[in-house]
Parts: C-alpha cells; sequence; structure tokens
C-alpha cells in the first residue's frame, strides 16, 4: 500500500469515471458524524480499530530534519511512533514510541499489539504501549499489509517484493513461516475458521485462498478483465462472498462531453470497480463501479454493507440485498487523500483519515511533474463515520 500521497494536478478526464459512479447514490444514510483534527507529523498507511479495546491505532513515520532555506524555516527530527486514540472521542490515549511501519494490529488475548515495520516487524505491549521486540524475517521481505486472526492467534504480515506472507506467532513473537501468494499481495482477511484470503495488487487483479493450518496456498481467482490494480478486500463470511476493491478494469468507458461542448471519442481509462465473487470456488458475480480508486474494504455483517475508501475523497457503499443482488447505496463525500479505512463492527463506525495540503509547487522550468502539494502542518485529521 502507497503512503499517504494527494496530488491535484489531475485531468478532469481521469475523474471522469468516478464522477459517474458517484451519481448512482450520492444521498444514503451514511456521513461523517465527527472530526477530530489530532495533528501529528509523519507518513500514515493503514488505520486499525481494535473492537475489543476500544482503541484505534495510527502508525506515523519518521520526519526527517529540514535545515533552514530562505523561504521556509528548520524543521525538527520527529521518530517514528503509533499513536493510539480512544475508539469512542477520538482522544489521544498514549503513544509507541520507537516503532512505526505501514500499519498495526493488535492480538487482545496475549495482549501485543504489532506493526509491519521496516525492515523487521515490531511487537509491543498493548497495555504499558512500550515496544517489546524487533522480529527478523527472510531476506527481501518488506513488511506492508498486516493481519491478525484470532482462529489460531496469529499475525499475517504481507510483502510485496518477495510476493509471500510471513506468519508470527502474537503470543511468543516468533516466526511461523511464509506462504507462497503467488503474486504482490494486498489487503487480507480471514473467516475465522482456518480459510485467509488474500488480494492481489497485480495488474491483472485476483484473490489467493489460503488455508492457514497447512500454511499453504489452496487456489487463486483471477479476475480476468473485471479489475486490476486491487488493494481493498472484505469478506462476508456467513455467504461466503468477497468484495475485491480496484483502481482499474479493462473495457471502453461511457463517453464524455468535451470542452467544447462535443463528445469526446471513447478511451481506454481505468475504472475503479468492486468485484464480488465467491468465495468457495472465485466466480465472479458481479462487479460494481466504485466513486474512485481505492486503498481499502471492509464488510459489516450487521448491516449486509461492504465500503471501500478513496483517495480522491469519497467511500463508497456496497448494499447487499441478497447473495446474489448487490447495489451501491452510497458515495459520500470524506476527504482528499482518505484512502485506508478500518471498521468498528460493534457501532457500524467507519474511521478514515488524511491531511490537509496546501498548493502544490509550480512543475520543474524543463517540464515533467513536480513535487506534490506539502501537507499542512497539525492538520492529520480522523473522520468517524456513521448513520
Amino acid at each position: 500500500m502507497r503512503r499517504h500521497v494527494v496530488v491535484f494536478a489531475i485531468a478532469i478526464a481521469s475523474f471522469a469515471p468516478a464522477m459517474q459512479a458517484q451519481q448512482a447514490g450520492t444521498d444514503g444514510p451514511y456521513k461523517v458524524i465527527k472530526s477530530a483534527r489530532v495533528g501529528g507529523e509523519g507518513g500514515t498507511d493503514y488505520i486499525y480499530a481494535d473492537v475489543d479495546g476500544r482503541r484505534l491505532y495510527i502508525t506515523r513515520n519518521t520526519v526527517r530534519a529540514v535545515p533552514a532555506t530562505e523561504t521556509a524555516p528548520a524543521r525538527d527530527a520527529i521518530p517514528g511512533r503509533v499513536s493510539v486514540f480512544n475508539l469512542e472521542t477520538l482522544a489521544l490515549i498514549g503513544e509507541v514510541p520507537g516503532i512505526a511501519g505501514n500499519g498495526a494490529t493488535v492480538d487482545s488475548k496475549s495482549g501485543h499489539g504489532f506493526t509491519s515495520n521496516h525492515p523487521d516487524v515490531s511487537m509491543f505491549d498493548t497495555k504499558t504501549l512500550q515496544p517489546l521486540k524487533n522480529i527478523k524475517a527472510d531476506s527481501g521481505f518488506a513488511p506492508d499489509g498486516i493481519l491478525q486472526d484470532a482462529y489460531n492467534q496469529r499475525i499475517y504480515v504481507f510483502s510485496h517484493p518477495t510476493k509471500n506472507a510471513t506468519i508470527f506467532d502474537a503470543k511468543e513473537g516468533t516466526v511461523v513461516g511464509t506462504i507462497d501468494l503467488g503474486g504482490v499481495p494486498e489487503q487480507g482477511v480471514a473467516d475465522g475458521k482456518g480459510t485467509l484470503y488474500v488480494v492481489m495488487q497485480d495488474a491483472q487483479g485476483s484473490v489467493t485462498k489460503v488455508d492457514v493450518n497447512t500454511m499453504k496456498a489452496v487456489a487463486h481467482f483471477p479476475f480476468g478483465d473485471k479489475g486490476g490494480s486491487c488493494n481493498g478486500l472484505a469478506l462476508d463470511a456467513k455467504n461466503h462472498i468477497l468484495f475485491a476493491a480496484c483502481g482499474a478494469s479493462g473495457g471502453l468507458q461511457p463517453a464524455q462531453m468535451g470542452a467544447n461542448g462535443q463528445p469526446l471519442p471513447q478511451r481506454q481509462l481505468p475504472q475503479p470497480m468492486m468485484v464480488i465473487l465467491s468465495a468457495d470456488d472465485g466466480h465472479i458475480i458481479t462487479s460494481l463501479p466504485l466513486a474512485g480508486g481505492s486503498d481499502g474494504a471492509a464488510f459489516n455483517p450487521a448491516t449486509m454493507e461492504a465500503f471501500s475508501s478513496h483517495s480522491n475523497g469519497t467511500l463508497t457503499v456496497v448494499k447487499e440485498k441478497s447473495p446474489t443482488s448487490f447495489e451501491v447505496e452510497q458515495n459520500l463525500q470524506t476527504m482528499l487523500g482518505a484512502r485506508t479505512l478500518t471498521l468498528d463492527n460493534k457501532t457500524g463506525r467507519i474511521f478514515v483519515m488524511s491531511v490537509e495540503r496546501g498548493p502544490a509547487p509550480p512543475p520543474p522550468p524543463g517540464g515533467g511533474r513536480g513535487p506534490g502539494a506539502p501537507a499542512i502542518p497539525g492538520s492529520f485529521t480522523i473522520l468517524m463515520i456513521g448513520k
């Protein structure tokens, strides 16, 4: 998963598919019910709700010191840490010092938390919020997505370059083994009964099905031209249905109108899609348009809704009307850059996060892409979304 980066200079044409998707249902039951400008500096990726402990975990990465220039003051170095918030009030409870990474997760039974830190995985105590140890994995391992599975009290950490998952014992903090996933892994979900599903970020999207008892992949479900560049995955465990949130799909996009009022020719543009498939045999049930390129997904079995969050500041809600019937229920405006999410399945609330950004600097004199829009100091914000 990518770090939080927001780019403002995007061609209008590339926004057209997302705008058309939003028209499917902009009104709906969900709204932003709380916005907490909690501040703090450092890059982020995943956000994690510990439902049992009623806490929200967000990794914040190291900020390097920058000397003063003629136009900007000096900036002190800020060490990496894990910020821990109250899940109800979003007040800061404390921070785990010295560790960060792409994401965090918690094993409630052992009281141990883990982060997909670089180059190792870090373990900390959830009561004292103190680091316990760093755990080395195989050479080339680059921690990214992270998942806790209560079924066997293990932690799964996904690595892009090695195309595998490394498994950690949550109680002892030791490496149990690795699983070859056959592709570039992103988000994973577990059914709580011994099966793990992992969505692949490859150009041709797919899901790998894993038997956690044997620690082996047992099936690969390709999407064909239905979806690629997939970052989010959610599971309806009762009905055995997967929701893969993908950034692109094949096929011509609908005709668009040009600035002169004349229709533009159809183009091969990426269309973000929610690919909905059987968790048993991988057959695709349907696919629905998303309001933006996804970087996270979740499913709430209490409401039978799947959620996908996007960097363009939207959240798509997909309603499961039956195991064979689905519809886009709502496209909610959130916050630009709020591309990852977590679900509190006790309250049904969704949490996203982002920063405010200033204007982007001009491109270099010779042309090409200029630097990205700078984050406004102290603007890091958590949004609570609910009905």
